[in-house]
């Protein structure tokens, strides 16, 4: 039976551990915290997971929480303008529901299935010298764990890195009591609100510990009137200090906010990172080799809501190349094919979301704008957030946006 470590307790780490176990190896996961501190702690994302990611926890059958998580079935997106009026305002429906666990709540659980199904977990913050004591005792050593002195092993990747500082400053807040959007009482979206030359607010449902909530994240324009949160210790200044930001910059969304509390004493989150590619596998001292794993290796910014997405889809690519490789050695070649066959899927999300971190070019303000329009432009601006490909086909280049409206508006007229 061939003996695995998995570094890091996340949606990857977790979910490969899992998969893998399901599949007969022996594994070792390490964590820096126990079920119970995770399950206890700070929240850790805005993590919405769309139709793909969350097919691949089904094939595992680790969807514990799927019948008590809200469903969310579209995907909207607001423009303010200049006075903090709606310039844009529409929703594209998703093909297949969205849905947010609170990784507290998923995490925790995760950890303690795998423990009962006799997988050994160990509590440990692992340094760069254990995992050189490790890697002789296991034939594949995974470093999930997307902080800390072990992604220092993982170089980073100017020639996929565009950017070297954080792009945007983070603020999230966990709330009950908040109203539905007037414009679609009757199902749940994730609302992108864009404010031009500041930054974005989102809102999505959740299933935190305590039930139903809703995620209130802002990201903001480092220097500006959004990245304020960097001294805030208090939970309740916190938010109190997102709700002021979403009266000023986007009252719409607060006119439903006015009764919000947060969920708990931990249920606020603000930091930020310079989003980055690194290289995949990482040479100890005593040169034995390990391999990253999803945000330890391509860490988005979480503007397009990919970084959960995208660890779901790196260890499902992770898992099947593993199961591939059979008795087979896990050398540096397959460590190599193994990155190389996951970045296939994550090209297009760091291509799309370090676009979207710059200001929209002419044509990409015609798309969103004609989306208010034109429903099936919604509709499937709305579905790249599952399949980030589809936007090479229409997004990045005027000539294929151009193209793209014109056969939609044809189509429409047509219809008529």
């Amino acid at each position: 039976m061939r003996k695995i470590l998995v570094v890091g307790a996340g949606q990857s780490g977790l979910q490969l551990a899992l998969g893998l176990q399901s599949h007969g190896y022996e594994v070792t996961l390490m964590s820096n915290r126990t079920a119970d501190e995770i399950r206890a702690g700070r929240v850790m994302s805005t993590q919405c997971m769309f139709h793909t990611a969350l097919q691949h926890e089904r094939d595992l059958q680790i969807n514990f929480w799927e019948s008590q998580a809200p469903n969310i079935e579209g995907l909207g997106v607001s423009v303010a303008g200049p006075e903090a009026q709606r310039v844009i305002d529409w929703v594209g429906k998703l093909d297949g529901y969205a849905q947010s666990v609170d990784q507290r709540l998923k995490m925790a659980g995760w950890m303690e299935t795998f423990a009962q199904r006799g997988g050994q977990v160990v509590i440990h913050g692992a340094a760069v010298s254990d995992l050189d004591f490790f890697a002789r005792r296991y034939d594949l050593v995974l470093v999930s764990a997307g902080k800390g002195e072990l992604v220092s092993m993982f170089g980073r990747d100017a020639s996929r890195s565009p950017y070297d500082a954080p792009q945007r400053a983070l603020a999230v807040s966990y709330v009950h009591g908040l109203g539905p959007r007037p414009e679609h009482p009757d199902f749940d979206a994730v609302r992108c609100n864009l404010v031009p030359g500041v930054g974005e607010l989102f809102i999505m449902p959740t299933l935190t510990n305590t039930g139903r909530a809703d995620i209130l994240f802002w990201e903001g324009i480092p220097g500006g009137p959004l990245d304020v949160f960097q001294s805030v210790k208090d939970p309740n200044e916190h938010l109190a200090l997102t709700l002021e930001l979403m009266e000023r910059f986007t009252p719409w969304e607060y006119a439903r906010a006015t009764k919000v509390e947060l969920t708990d004493v931990n249920g606020t989150l603000a930091g930020r990172y310079a989003p980055t590619v690194r290289n995949p596998i990482g040479t100890l001292p005593g040169g034995g080799l390990v391999l990253g794993v999803a945000d330890v290796v391509v860490a988005n910014d979480p503007i397009t809501g990919q970084g959960s997405n995208s660890a779901s889809k790196c260890a499902a690519s992770y898992l099947a190349s593993i199961l591939e490789q059979g008795d087979r050695p896990f050398d540096e070649a397959w460590m190599r094919a193994t990155f190389d066959r996951y970045w296939e899927t994550a090209q297009h999300v760091t291509k799309w979301t370090n676009a979207m971190l710059a200001p929209p070019p002419e044509h990409v303000l015609n798309l969103i704008g004609a989306a208010g329009g034109l429903q099936p432009v919604a509709d499937r601006f709305a579905n790249g957030f599952n399949d980030p490909a589809d936007f090479e086909n229409f997004f990045f280049e005027p000539e294929k946006a151009e193209a793209y409206l014109g056969e939609v508006a044809a189509a429409q007229g047509a219809g008529a």
